[in-house]
């Protein structure tokens, strides 16, 4: 049973471990404040989420698992409200998501 929790908390890791690196190349790789705003949003509750899940279920029941649980907890709140609250904000300050063309397929 210690194999089978340690080899899905292994998956898990590892499925946390992608979004945070597909969220860093989004990071790097996204043309506009918006999109590179939803790579990091996605980057920080899926990928810390995975990894946070990955790490309790290696930890068993006990003490460390009742807090990871509560990190991930405050995370799932915290996460989208700082997106939305820093999009907002961008908004506001005069800042235009980045609009294209669907006719030619390309920025204007």
């Amino acid at each position: 049973m210690d194999v089978l929790i340690a080899i899905v908390s292994g998956m898990v890791l590892l499925i946390g471990a992608a979004f945070v690196l597909i969220g860093g190349i989004g990071l790097l790789r996204m043309p506009d404040f918006f999109t590179r705003l939803h790579a990091a949003g996605v980057t920080d509750t899926m990928g810390a989420g995975f990894i946070l899940v990955g790490l309790a279920l290696y930890s068993g029941v006990n003490l460390v698992t009742v807090k990871l649980l509560l990190i991930l907890l405050f995370l799932l709140f915290t996460s989208p409200v700082s997106s939305h609250a820093l999009a907002r904000a961008a908004l506001i300050g005069g800042r235009q998501p980045l609009t294209f063309d669907h006719e030619e397929g390309e920025a204007p």
